[in-house]
């Protein structure tokens, strides 16, 4: 290819890379304007990577770029590696009916996995039918416009254990979840959030109040994965099962494994030193750096430095934060 064509070819790639990009800022933003509706999120490495990498992209790919074709090339393999497709699927692959002295209901196994790769980690819930019915009245309260068109499996008067109406159950909860999902509002909402891990979370920390700390910990242990993928804007947010494991361990004598899962848990207090772990992690971090015969002076200067800031006030053990947790 002589001299000339090959700058056409190039000049060519480059406007169609720019009308690329300007097509896409286009289409997210419809998007956005049109929620509620499903959409797939390009996960990167900026906490609104919509508006920002999209800037970022236009900015760096305008007709006067000085990349090269070689350059575009690469930079778009990269581009494409990085948004991927994340994506939670439901499936509801059976079902168990529970008889418990007068009351029989069904309960519906749900099966909660990443699309993308293959998902070791897919997380599995058990929920009945009035649970989904207390979820749906919830999030008409709060999200009545974007709950318009979302239907909900009827109760009927007879033939709720039959297997024809389980099994149209089934698929009409999978549906019903795959929609909800979908709108990016109603999956960040605490009451969608809740109804995926607050029933297990219940259970883990009445048995960490009881004493029973293995039992507290594979449970959750289990919910972690799941919060993390559901609360993935708000790190914050799984601050507290993170703190519960690191006092189970530390009880079950696991000082090596209290202290990685406790180092998660300050990464995501970094710049929020005022939550109500902070000061308590911190101390059980020093203590644990201690017994493992890691430096601890880093996190002594962060104590004393807050301390230094703050009024004298009470804190509570991480122990005593965690066992007051899901209280009713």
């Amino acid at each position: 290819m002589d001299q000339d064509s090959h700058c056409t070819a190039e000049t060519e790639l480059l406007e169609a890379v720019s009308r690329i990009t300007t097509f896409s800022t286009k289409s997210l933003s419809e998007e956005e304007q049109n929620q509620p509706k499903a959409e797939i999120s390009c996960q990167v490495r900026k906490e609104n990577p919509e508006k920002d990498d999209l800037q970022d992209s236009s900015a760096s790919l305008s007709p006067n770029s000085s990349m090269t074709t070689k350059e575009l090339q690469e930079y778009w393999r990269n581009e494409k590696r990085q948004c991927r497709q994340v994506k939670l699927l439901f499936e509801i692959p059976s079902t168990r009916i529970v008889e418990h002295h007068l009351s029989k209901y069904v309960m519906y196994k749900i099966i909660i996995l990443q699309t993308g790769s293959f998902d070791s980690n897919k997380s599995v819930i058990e929920r009945r039918y009035s649970d989904f019915e207390k979820l749906h009245r919830n999030l008409l309260e709060e999200f009545s416009e974007e709950m318009e068109d979302v239907t909900f499996p009827k109760k009927t008067l007879t033939g709720n254990f039959t297997e024809e109406i389980i099994n149209e159950r089934k698929l009409a909860f999978k549906d019903y979840l795959r929609l909800l999902y979908s709108m990016k509002y109603i999956r960040r909402s605490k009451k969608f959030i809740d109804f995926l891990t607050r029933p297990e979370l219940q259970e883990a920390y009445g048995c960490l109040r009881g004493g029973q700390y293995p039992k507290a910990l594979e449970i959750l242990l289990e919910v972690i994965g799941l919060q993390e993928r559901l609360t993935r804007g708000n790190p914050v947010a799984i601050v507290p099962t993170l703190c519960a494991i690191v006092v189970c361990h530390k009880d079950l004598e696991n000082p090596a494994s209290a202290f990685e899962y406790g180092e998660k848990a300050l990464s995501r207090l970094r710049v929020h030193t005022s939550h109500r772990y902070y000061i308590s992690l911190l101390e059980t971090m020093i203590a644990l750096a201690y017994e493992l015969g890691k430096d601890f002076l880093s996190l002594q200067e962060k104590l004393e430095e807050w301390k230094a800031k703050k009024d004298p006030i009470r804190v509570f053990t991480l122990k005593e934060l965690a066992v007051r947790e899901y209280v009713q």
